[in-house]
């Protein structure tokens, strides 16, 4: 059964930063591109950027500036990495397997995780 697990989410101080952690069972990296994607309250759906089996990694350029994926392939988990946090960031978190390196629908992907809430407010 394949599963994905955030971990990592909750109340961050504007300014602040953020760690999400996903781990994933059922399945390898390989060939698969993994994403963080985000939905904001009343909004949709935001591709944040995703590693490949290979290690390379894709951003959204709107949050590159401040957005960081890694991944321990040991343990089959990949990070998120938010610095200089806004209100703007505050949405349920998804770690999610692509179809492909990018995608603004839920159709783009193929497995999810439940998501984790995180709230950027002082």
């Amino acid at each position: 059964e394949v599963q994905l697990v955030e971990s990592g989410g909750g109340l961050v101080q504007p300014g602040g930063s953020l760690r999400l952690s996903c781990a994933a069972s059922g399945f390898t990296f390989s060939p698969s591109a993994m994403s963080w994607v985000r939905q904001a309250p009343g909004k949709g759906l935001e591709w944040m950027g995703a590693i490949t089996a290979s290690g390379s990694t894709y951003y959204n350029p709107s949050h590159k500036s401040h957005t960081s994926i890694s991944r321990d392939t040991s343990k089959n988990e990949f990070t998120l990495q938010l610095t200089s946090v806004t209100s703007e960031d505050t949405a349920v978190y998804y770690c999610a397997r692509g179809r492909g390196i990018w995608g603004s629908k839920w159709s783009d992907y193929d497995y999810w995780g439940q998501g984790t809430q995180v709230t950027v407010s002082s």
